[in-house]
């Protein structure tokens, strides 16, 4: 049997990215909640919360922050998923 050290392996690179509505539903999944749990708790419709998780709308500067503070996170994360990885990994 061959063993292996550390110095063997090269760390995966990241091969997707994420979408404003994969991480609205992600964030949303790990909390537990359902559409019309995030949509009370946003003041948005529960129609809107799909329309956004399956990237039918736009998500506009006001929608952003009225689920930013819903989650409890700073809007950047959910406007600009790409840049904010680590900080919605730190979020679940």
């Amino acid at each position: 049997m061959r063993t292996h050290s550390h110095n063997d392996f090269v760390a995966a690179k990241p091969h997707a990215s994420l979408t404003t509505g994969e991480v609205i539903r992600m964030l949303r999944e790990l909390k537990g909640w359902t559409q019309t749990d995030l949509a009370e708790r946003a003041g948005i419709r529960p129609t809107n919360i799909s329309l956004l998780e399956n990237k039918k709308v736009e998500i506009g500067k006001r929608r952003a922050e009225q689920l930013a503070k819903a989650f409890d996170v700073h809007p950047a994360i959910i406007i600009f998923p790409e840049y904010e990885a680590e900080e919605i990994k730190k979020a679940a």
